[in-house]
């Protein structure tokens, strides 16, 4: 009995427990509420506040006559109790007044330390943006950023231009060597490098074209040798004319096969001497064998390369400059070529006026004078032309330039000793290392190395870690 009465003392305490715990849940998210509500609403607060007060007040004017009437009933004790009750409500409704009064005043503060400091933002952020853009070095600071200074000064300006070139063989003097019927080749005389004379015999073919015209020339020869001694009015104006035109014709097809006056009078001197068909081409110029792809048996048709010759003490360049580059190079404007080790001088002779397909640039020709063949056709080069402005420009070097915030090109100007404002500028013609530019007046003092440094320190100056 005794574990039954315990047991059931346990329960009422746990349910007791655990009632009071909700109730006190409920109360704190009541209260909770209700200071939300005055939070988000401090007007509607106040409203209710006042209606809260004159509920009170109806209250108290209704509960007043009860109270005069249970005095009389109940006598002295009941009135004063009561009366105390009363007292004890009109101190909590004052001490909620009250309360309230001091939330409001709280938050009305609150609004206007928070217009205070959103007016400070705005004042910040509108100096901000009115402050220029400048920096302040110190002598230490532009000796370790190695800032160099100087004034800004009109001047002719010398400049060089580059441009990338490739040596070629002079065409204008170079020679294709070349059957001009299909043939065959039997021998080579020259390979590849060796330097041939005019005249040198370069290779020998046999083609049965001309063979052909070969036979009809020793044909001719003799009717018209003795046709010729025979006289015109005695073998008659047809058959003199006929005798001489086929002696001609035959000629002139066997010097346009390519072979030489020197052939055709060894193929009548010995009529044995000379096989038929069989013909050597020589050198027409003096020069390098510069090409020979070919081999001995080979057949050949015509118009085909066998050797290419080039005479290499003058030889071409052509540089290669942008389509888009205003500059107009006449003849004998002068130019330095290196290739490798070697410069030589070399003048402008020609200059193209359509723009390469495959390349998309302009090329202009120069002419080089290689006496000790120390430049080949094949090599790269680099061209480098010289020019001179006309009249003064304002040039600054391209170090000096920086893009600002904007995207703009801008300098740095020295107003005062170690104090540097950013100014616009315009870019104008590229002068090799320099550049041409307007917006800054002559003797400014210009930043021409170390404006990198100049532009960090402007950005670090501006940086706001308060985002105002």
């Amino acid at each position: 009995m005794n574990k039954t009465l315990v047991a059931i003392l346990v329960a009422g305490l746990a349910t007791a427990t655990a009632s009071h715990a909700k109730e006190s849940e409920s109360e704190h998210a009541r209260e909770h509420g209700q200071e939300k509500a005055i939070t988000a609403a401090p007007h509607s607060e106040q409203d209710n506040h006042d209606d809260h007060r004159e509920e009170n007040h109806e209250e108290h004017d209704d509960h007043k006559p009860d109270t005069e009437h249970g005095h009389a009933e109940h006598g002295e004790d009941v009135n004063s109790d009561h009366k105390d009750a009363h007292d004890d409500h009109g101190d909590e409704n004052h001490d909620e007044h009250s309360a309230h009064d001091e939330h409001n005043s709280g938050s009305e503060h609150g609004h206007e330390e928070h217009s205070e400091g959103g007016d400070h933002g705005d004042h910040g952020g509108h100096g901000g943006h009115q402050e220029a853009a400048s920096a302040s070095l110190n002598p230490a600071q532009m000796t370790l950023a190695d800032i160099q200074i100087n004034p800004l000064t009109p001047r002719k300006v010398d400049y060089q231009l580059y441009a990338p070139g490739e040596i070629l063989s002079n065409g204008y003097t170079s020679y294709r060597v070349s059957p001009r019927v299909p043939s065959v080749v039997l021998r080579r005389h020259v390979a590849l490098g060796d330097h041939v004379e005019q005249g040198q015999p370069l290779v020998t073919l046999f083609s049965e074209a001309v063979a052909q015209a070969q036979a009809n020339y020793r044909t001719a020869w003799p009717e018209w040798q003795r046709v010729e001694e025979l006289g015109r009015k005695t073998v008659g104006e047809q058959r003199y004319i006929t005798a001489k035109t086929s002696l001609e014709a035959a000629r002139a097809t066997l010097l346009a096969y390519g072979l030489s006056a020197s052939d055709l009078q060894a193929l009548v001197a010995s009529q044995q001497s000379v096989a038929l068909g069989e013909y050597t081409l020589h050198a027409e110029i003096d020069g390098a064998v510069l090409r020979d792809d070919f081999e001995q048996g080979q057949r050949i048709e015509a118009g085909a390369p066998l050797i290419a010759l080039a005479d290499e003490k003058q030889l071409w360049v052509e540089a290669h400059l942008p389509a888009d580059l205003s500059l107009t190079l006449g003849a004998g404007t002068r130019a330095e070529v290196v290739a490798g080790d070697v410069r030589v001088n070399a003048k402008v002779t020609q200059e193209a006026h359509t723009i390469d397909p495959i390349t998309r640039t302009r090329t202009v020709r120069l002419l080089v004078n290689n006496p000790e063949h120390r430049l080949h056709p094949g090599q790269f080069a680099e061209v480098y032309f010289r020019f001179q402005t006309k009249r003064p420009v304002l040039a600054v070097p391209e170090t000096a330039l920086m893009r600002g915030a904007d995207g703009d090109w801008t300098v740095f100007v020295e107003d005062h000793p170690g104090e540097f404002q950013p100014v616009e500028v315009k870019l104008g013609r590229a002068l090799g290392p320099l550049r041409e530019i307007s917006g800054v007046g002559p003797g400014a003092r210009i930043v021409t190395q170390g404006a990198f440094f100049v532009a960090s320190q402007i950005a670090k100056g501006g940086f706001d870690p308060h985002n105002h």
